[in-house]
């Protein structure tokens, strides 16, 4: 299945998330973030937070450890409706793999997220594997 232009441009904000994570860009989070629509973040193995303003604290905080913005994102597939899109990944770190859903809403013209959600991927593929596209169903 191949993307659509819009889909592109979902995953251009979706690129653009990683790329304010492994440059350590706080301003760029900030503005990369809806400001308009309730937001929630799931970082592993933390509470839900659902108030932008705590969600762009808990970003400072990760931002400013060096260690953490080595990250690499790829196989992300879009799953999109109407003026809300989900991208699902696989954020690769150096202690192993998460998948990631992240959440986006078109607000004032522009794709923003609304949802950051990451956990541990122990089977996740790397950049340069093939993806079967035959899921088995456990």
């Amino acid at each position: 299945m191949s993307n659509t232009p819009e889909d592109e441009v979902i995953l251009f904000a979706n690129e653009a998330f990683y790329t304010a994570f492994a440059s350590g860009d706080v301003d760029a989070m900030d503005k990369l973030w809806a400001h308009e629509h309730p937001c929630a973040c799931l970082h592993p193995g933390a509470p839900p937070l659902m108030e932008r303003e705590e969600i762009m604290m808990s970003w400072q905080h990760i931002l400013a450890d060096a260690g953490v913005t080595s990250i690499d994102m790829h196989s992300a597939k879009v799953i999109a409706s109407g003026d809300v899109a989900l991208v699902v990944c696989i954020e690769a770190l150096a202690g192993g793999a998460l998948v990631a859903t992240n959440g986006f809403i078109l607000e004032d013209g522009q794709w923003r997220m609304i949802l950051h959600q990451a956990g541990p991927c122990p089977d996740a593929l790397g950049p340069d594997e093939d993806e079967d596209d035959d899921p088995q169903v456990h």
